[in-house]
């Protein structure tokens, strides 16, 4: 109780959704509790008190709260004291204390057991002891990696399937980032893994996370490699490619039509081979142009996979103009001239700054929800962007999932560091492929698998130690004002002068670091760059083996580094959770059938990822988590769904999965024209922020480009999340140039470059810069790409 100075405040207001109570605010070392008793209920016949209602009580956690604002009482106003919260599971409350005093201790008192704890196993984690239903449950034991790949078919008595499990990782001194197990192919043995990782950002190589029961198809997941203006390669990571693309068995590739999935929402889910009358046009015409443009620039070369229909591809889901400023400073995307057995797709998902930003703008329009009733602006709720990001995390899982269900290709992920945009492609697309991860138990496999197991940074995303910078205090006196004030001012959101003055100062402080070891000095990476040795490795260099062990040697410092940091770094926090399950919802909205848990489920599983009430999202890794004893001194946040599990059932889950049964198909695809507000987590009706119905049954609403359209007008030219395909022999789209230049017989920007003609590749780069631009993706000009490079490298 030493941060506590004050523990309780009587006679204390509670203003929410414009309506206020009067009650008491207790302080705890772990939660902000407000308890208020309603008036008696009256009799209406006799008019006298029939009963006394019992106090109820609001818990919040510290750690929940995003911001709080501390309104002092102005001479000139009538208003009292106030401090304002606005809590990551986007509840938004006011306290107004008649004491200016008690008004300061409280905000001081939230500060301190918010933001100067210092270190996560001082979390609520590390004291809650469990009550019924869940204090007999054990969630710890429900993800178990070699169960998860016994259940896929791997394991050492299944070796025929092409892969083995390897323990280079076991003390996670080979890539501390990553899990303990790793699932690789057969052929590649642990002293070329270990050549291999040196390539890759902080030794994140390619490993399986998932492979097609049906057709042995694989996702893999990896980071970027270190290719760098040098160019760069490593002879091991092609071969590790290669033979993860060359695990599926002939037989396999072409599998009898009656076991072969198909999608309700795909022209090739027709029995005749034609599309039907309910799919979407702009949906299928969008699919269809994406799986063309893939096919088309299939490399004709190099070594041959097995079946002509097999397109194996590697998707960058960084914007083109991202991937290209990461090769000036050692990192980068695969160089096709190496990799000739693939296709690269670039899906322009923007990073974790953007995400930020754009759900801040969200906020903004529900930021008075504590003391007004009054509904979002929709035409703002628009223009945040969100629901466009959204659906571009879904189109990108749906191409995935349609290369490896319905093309029999295999899929190589990453982005920069392999655990943001990663994380929420692999996983969204494994739940559109695989009914097991759609039923409770699958998913919370899913989520230890993909996301905490693979290293998702949940401690730098959320932000549980909080920041001073989420603290601000309003009608400070002159001269009254203390340092913590002035720099939370300064970082305020709604002062541009401070953002600019604090940009300038990160861009000084980049500038002048010779070492160029600051992390703010790179604008891309996810947030997520380290300093990497500034020579990069180069196979035509002796030191090249050394050098790349630097960068590795870098990365595992900079990670154990990471773990002893004791506050947030505001600008490292990002949504990238919540966008998963918020993409999860839309799958669930427009399948609602099809899965065994229901939206209150998604929901309080974002409320307990803030929360820290329990210890499955905090630190970083795996590594982290084993270092700190997790398991063995706090409780999984799975005991507490499995001890309600009757709450989180969806009644309409239909669990028979039928390829030759149109709508119990196993393979489920987005409907990206039917993304959605998700209005339950923002704690608004659905009419507030989807609009209603119409006397025609449609409904009005906010599309994502913010004009006001009904759901059946609008879908004239599909969009797309992907913005170019590449192989060694030519491309299409915004793709960066081949060895330094433009033309040559490839295609750029949408544009036929010198040579077409003369290679014969010219009818072929001129169908799919016409695919381009139905997919929406007109080429972009020289001029355009420079300022968008200048930009992106500031």
């Amino acid at each position: 109780m030493e941060r506590t100075r004050i523990a309780r405040v009587d006679d204390v207001k509670f203003v929410r959704r414009g309506e206020q109570v009067e009650g008491t605010l207790h302080l705890t070392p772990h939660h902000l509790i407000f308890c208020h008793t309603p008036p008696p209920t009256v009799d209406e016949p006799n008019g006298h008190s029939s009963y006394r209602n019992k106090p109820r009580e609001l818990w919040i956690t510290y750690p929940i709260i995003q911001t709080c604002t501390l309104r002092l009482a102005h001479p000139a106003s009538r208003h009292p004291s106030s401090i304002r919260l606005r809590c990551r599971d986007f509840t938004f409350v006011c306290f107004c204390f008649s004491d200016e005093k008690k008004a300061r201790d409280v905000y001081d008192s939230i500060k301190a057991w918010t933001c100067k704890l210092g270190r996560v196993d001082k979390l609520y984690a590390f004291t809650y002891q469990p009550q019924a239903p869940e204090k007999d449950i054990h969630g710890w034991d429900l993800y178990d990696a070699r169960r998860e790949w016994k259940r896929q078919g791997i394991s050492e008595k299944h070796s025929d399937k092409g892969w083995r499990i390897s323990t280079i990782n076991t003390d996670y001194g080979f890539s501390p980032t990553y899990p303990a197990l790793l699932a690789v192919p057969s052929a590649i043995s642990d002293n070329t893994l270990n050549y291999a990782g040196r390539y890759r950002s902080r030794v994140r190589l390619p490993v399986l996370t998932y492979l097609h029961p049906v057709n042995n198809c694989s996702i893999t997941r990896s980071s970027q490699p270190l290719v760098g203006v040098r160019g760069n390669r490593s002879i091991q990571d092609e071969k590790l490619l290669l033979a993860i693309f060359s695990t599926s068995q002939s037989s396999q590739a072409s599998p009898d039509p009656s076991t072969r999935p198909r999608s309700p929402q795909s022209p090739r889910s027709s029995p005749h081979g034609s599309p039907t009358e309910d799919i979407p046009p702009s949906l299928a015409e969008s699919e269809t142009l994406e799986d063309q443009m893939i096919s088309r620039t299939a490399s004709d070369e190099g070594p041959k996979v097995y079946g002509a229909q097999q397109h194996n591809l590697i998707v960058d889901a960084r914007p083109t103009v991202n991937a290209l400023a990461m090769q000036a400073v050692g990192l980068g995307s695969e160089n096709m001239d190496n990799y000739r057995f693939a296709t690269k797709a670039y899906l322009g998902i923007d990073n974790i700054h953007v995400m930020r930003d754009s759900l801040n703008k969200v906020i903004d329009t529900l930021k008075e929800s504590d003391v007004t009733p009054m509904p979002p602006n929709r035409e703002a709720l628009a223009k945040s962007g969100w629901l466009k990001h959204i659906a571009g995390i879904l189109d990108g899982a749906s191409l995935i999932a349609r290369q490896v269900a319905l093309q029999h290709s295999h899929v190589l992920i990453h982005c920069s560091d392999g655990w943001d945009r990663t994380s929420q492609l692999s996983a969204l697309s494994q739940l559109c492929l695989d009914p097991y991860y759609r039923t409770l138990e699958g998913f919370i496999v899913l989520v230890e698998k993909d996301w905490l197991s693979f290293g998702h940074m949940f401690n730098h995303r959320s932000g549980f130690l909080s920041s001073e910078k989420w603290f601000t205090i309003e009608n400070e006196r002159i001269g009254g004002s203390d340092s913590n004030h002035q720099r939370a001012g300064l970082s305020n959101s709604s002062s541009g002068a401070g953002h600019a003055l604090e940009n300038a100062f990160l861009s000084a402080k980049g500038f002048f670091n010779k070492d160029n070891n600051s992390r703010e000095s790179f604008v891309e990476s996810d947030g997520e760059l380290q300093p990497y040795d500034q020579s990069p490795p180069s196979n035509n260099n002796k030191n090249s083996s050394s050098s790349t062990m630097a960068a590795g040697k870098a990365g595992k410092e900079s990670v154990a580094s990471d773990k002893t940091s004791p506050t947030t770094k505001v600008k490292e926090t990002s949504p990238v959770f919540h966008q998963f399950l918020d993409a999860t919802y839309q799958l669930l909205y427009q399948n609602p059938n099809r899965f065994e848990f229901n939206e209150r489920f998604l929901r309080r599983l974002l409320y307990h990822l803030y929360s820290c009430q329990y210890g499955t999202f905090l630190y970083n890794n795996e590594r982290e988590r084993a270092q700190a004893g997790v398991k063995q001194k706090t409780r999984s946040v799975w005991d507490y769904f499995l001890g309600r599990r009757e709450q989180f059932l969806n009644p309409q889950y239909e669990k028979t999965v039928d390829d030759n049964v149109r709508g119990m198909e196993r393979l489920v695809l987005p409907k990206g024209e039917e993304v959605r507000w998700w209005s339950e987590v923002f704690g608004r009706e659905d009419k507030e922020m989807n609009g209603v119905p119409t006397p025609s049954g449609n409904i009005i609403r906010s599309s994502r480009n913010g004009e006001n359209k009904s759901t059946d007008e609008g879908k004239g030219v599909p969009t797309s999340v992907l913005t170019g395909v590449e192989t060694a022999e030519q491309a299409v789209g915004a793709v960066p140039p081949i060895k330094g230049t433009v033309g040559n017989g490839v295609l750029r920007n949408g544009e036929l470059g010198d040579g077409e003609s003369e290679n014969g590749r010219g009818k072929i780069g001129s169908q799919l810069a016409a695919g381009m631009k139905g997919l929406g993706l007109g080429g972009k000009s020289r001029s355009s790409l420079e300022r968008e490079m200048e930009v992106e490298m500031q």
